[in-house]
Formats: C-alpha cells, sequence, structure tokens
C-alpha cells in the first residue's frame, strides 16, 4: 500500500509538471497571451491523470506469482485502455477509424520499445549484480 500511495504521489506530481511544461512551450511557441481556463484545466487534469496511472500500473511487474507475459498484458491493456478513455475524452484525438488505427499502431509501437528497453537495462542489471556476486 505504501508503494501505491508513493507511485501515486510521484505521478500526481510528474503528470502536473508535465501539464505546466508542455503548457509553457505552447504558449512560447505560439506566442499566445491568454488561455482558455477551461480548455486548461481538462488538458492539465488529463496529464495529471496519466502521470498517475503510468506511474502506478507498473505495479503490476512486482506481482512474483505472475510470468512476465500475463505481467506486460495486464499493464498494456490497462494503460490502453485508460489512456484511450483519457485521450479521446479530452479531445486529444479525434475518434475517427484513421486516428483510432494511427494512434494504435503509434501506442503499440511506443510500448513495444519501451519494454524492450527496461528489459534490457533490467537484465544488465541482473547480469552486473551476478557478477559481483560471483566475485565475493
Amino acid at each position: 500500500m505504501n508503494s501505491f500511495l508513493f507511485r501515486s504521489m510521484i505521478g500526481i506530481f510528474f503528470g502536473g509538471f508535465l501539464a505546466v511544461v508542455i503548457t509553457s512551450l505552447a504558449i512560447y511557441a505560439s506566442d499566445l497571451e491568454t488561455l482558455k481556463a477551461d480548455v486548461f484545466v481538462k488538458n492539465a487534469l488529463g496529464t495529471i491523470f496519466c502521470g498517475w496511472f503510468f506511474s502506478v500500473t507498473p505495479l503490476y511487474f512486482e506481482n512474483e506469482s505472475w510470468s512476465l507475459l500475463k505481467q506486460t498484458l495486464y499493464h498494456f491493456i490497462t494503460v490502453l485502455i485508460l489512456y484511450f478513455i483519457t485521450a479521446f475524452g479530452i479531445g486529444w484525438f479525434t475518434f475517427t477509424a484513421k486516428s483510432f488505427l494511427t494512434f494504435t499502431g503509434l501506442f503499440l509501437g511506443l510500448y513495444i520499445a519501451s519494454w524492450i528497453g527496461f528489459y534490457l537495462y533490467y537484465a544488465n542489471e541482473a547480469k552486473k549484480l551476478n557478477e559481483e556476486l560471483k566475485e565475493w
């Protein structure tokens, strides 16, 4: 439970920080002098929610009784559904067949690249630890 609360706080704060950075970049890039409050709040809350669920859902990988495949599938399905609902609900993407397929392809590609990156990183860390244990 402590891990869930800690990850929740980190995700919420990171999402809030990301919302401010994205808003600042949008203002700087477009020379906007004012923002629509409702649009800002809606996008900020969406970004905060994304920060939360992207930081909490890796807890699936801490369930050692599940296989890596099961952990990955649960994580992928959870973040895919939550991000789809958030992105289409807020209006980050329009809900058309073309945008749905494009978004799904991009999401899948980024997910696979991230998964492989994390897998290789942790495999390398395990290898280093095993080598250090052999030296003892």
